[in-house]
């Protein structure tokens, strides 16, 4: 890591740039990034999902939400890495531009950026008269294009609808001499009914496509040069999603470029039909069994690490059908259950006698769509205060999701109602520092909807959308509670695909009211 930040900054040095915005992502702008393809990682040594890092002259800047405070805190040298913590409302390139000062010159790596996010940059940045200096390709990780092998093509038993039939309702909104390009992976993988496991936690194809009104053309990953000869001898105009493309293909589309604002994949993917969600209940039918599966190994074993209980969720998964994971399994006893995406599963930390543990997981099936559910349990008799928190966060959870989907109700709104209940019933020393929940499907986190407080969240819930409500109570100085139900919108209810049960011994029905009580019949609790 050390010898990263010296060739950084001998790499702003050489290019006459004050500072170098460093990101986490890949060229495909993906979520969740490989560790040698994630310069932010190698530079900071911090391993989460999300959050970039800002690099001047003499000083290395990363900035995390809240998900990741102490995470950041744990795994970067704090001698040479400045933890910036964003707090919930704050936005991340507001901040950053805090630290960047006036007329500076900032690089940034156009690969690794969406043209979204430059413009709100560029904007921001020329109101301290700074300049942006671009660079393609980032030194400070690796590019890997070598061809996906083991990819396969889903049934439109379980898609609803074939690849072609797809592709044609692209087609046909489509004149004679336009294009539509495709880049966002996940738009890729749903559009032409691909999935690959091979990656962790990933059942995403890379490539990416260019859709015409009689044809559609298919790049993958090992093809980026004959992609990038295409779209330069293209005549005719480009529709670009502006959220999705990066600003390197955004320069080859050039003159050719229309943005479009509301992205026709977006929509297909986001509402669900009959068929994706009768495969997403089998889905959730075997993430639950293995989530009861690892409940009884706990009560059943003494002396438990994490990583005892990582493993064997992880082999419950796969006994169970599971082509891959949907990320890396949150296993955290006590304390480290107060970390909301804490990941090291640390073999020194052993489930005692009323010890918290808080599982989060989810996995891929033959359909490729990601599963996701979070449970907490105790190991012998819970405490006052592990009781009440548990009981707080399940009112929180309740009332999310009986909320009433009215026509045009919001995940801002679903989100608002969660945290008023922890208002309402405040525990001194225990936040809840994170969005109530998000989209489900090919990634993990799809979008739309968002139920936040964040801009994004303004979305309307729709029929057919699918989203998880996961509330959380967390205070570092003792544990941390979160639940979680994978859930869907249909007649204007919210359903849980969930069935996995709540713990008895962990609820305190004297802090229930008599309509959460008869709320709650309607899940299993043992």
């Amino acid at each position: 890591m050390h010898n990263c930040i010296k060739d950084a900054r001998k790499f702003l040095q050489a290019n006459g740039i004050d500072c170098l915005l460093v990101n986490s992502t890949n060229e495909f702008l993906v979520e969740y990034n490989e560790l040698n393809e994630n310069s932010r990682y190698n530079l900071t040594g911090f391993s989460g999902s999300a959050g970039d890092a800002l690099l001047t002259k003499d000083k290395l800047y990363l900035f995390v939400d809240g998900r990741y405070h102490v995470q950041a805190d744990n795994e970067v040298d704090k001698n040479i890495v400045t933890v910036v913590k964003l707090q919930t409302g704050q936005n991340f390139l507001d901040e950053l531009i805090n630290f960047i000062k006036e007329d500076s010159i900032v690089g940034i790596f156009s690969r690794k950026t969406s043209y979204y996010r430059y413009e709100i940059l560029n904007n921001k940045l020329a109101k301290k008269n700074c300049q942006i200096k671009f660079f393609g390709d980032d030194p400070f990780s690796v590019t890997n294009r070598e061809p996906m092998s083991n990819t396969i093509s889903i049934d439109s038993s379980i898609t609803g609808l074939d690849a072609d039939e797809k592709l044609s309702i692209i087609n046909s909104i489509l004149a004679e001499n336009e294009g539509f390009l495709v880049t966002n992976l996940e738009d890729i993988s749903y559009l032409f009914n691909l999935r690959n496991f091979t990656y962790p936690f990933s059942s995403k194809i890379k490539a990416k496509a260019v859709i015409t009104s009689d044809e559609s053309k298919f790049f993958p990953v090992e093809k980026m040069d004959e992609y990038e000869e295409f779209i330069r001898n293209f005549e005719g105009k480009m529709f670009v999603d502006k959220a999705s493309i990066s600003l390197y293909d955004w320069f080859i589309v050039k003159d050719k470029a229309e943005l479009i604002y509301q992205n026709p994949i977006t929509k297909m993917k986001s509402t669900k039909n009959q068929s994706e969600l009768n495969h997403y209940r089998l889905c959730f039918e075997r993430t639950d069994k293995t989530m009861f599966a690892i409940r009884e190994f706990i009560e059943k074993n003494d002396n438990l690490s994490e990583y005892d209980i990582a493993k064997k969720l992880e082999e419950y998964f796969y006994n169970f059908g599971a082509k891959n994971l949907s990320f890396r399994p949150i296993v955290a006893i006590d304390k480290n259950s107060a970390l909301v995406h804490y990941s090291k599963t640390d073999k020194n930390t052993i489930l005692k006698d009323g010890s918290l543990v808080l599982i989060d997981c989810g996995a891929y099936y033959e359909g490729g769509l990601a599963t996701d559910i979070t449970r907490v349990f105790v190991k012998g008799k819970p405490t006052d205060l592990q009781k009440k928190v548990y009981t707080t966060v399940l009112k929180m959870f309740l009332g999310a999701f009986y909320y009433p989907l009215y026509d045009d109700v919001s995940g801002l709104e679903i989100d608002a109602k969660a945290r008023n209940i922890a208002c309402e019933n405040e525990i001194e020393g225990f936040e809840f520092n994170h969005g109530l929940g998000h989209g489900i499907g090919i990634n993990v986190h799809e979008y739309p909807p968002s139920l936040s407080t964040g801009e994004l969240a303004n979305a309307v819930i729709e029929d057919n959308m699918c989203f998880t409500i996961e509330p959380g109570l967390y205070n570092p100085q003792y544990f941390g509670v979160r639940l979680e139900n994978s859930c869907y919108s249909a007649n204007r209810e919210i359903h849980s695909f969930t069935n996995m049960c709540f713990e008895k011994k962990l609820i305190d029905y004297s802090l229930l009211s008599e309509t959460e009580i008869s709320q709650l019949e309607k899940f299993e609790v043992l």
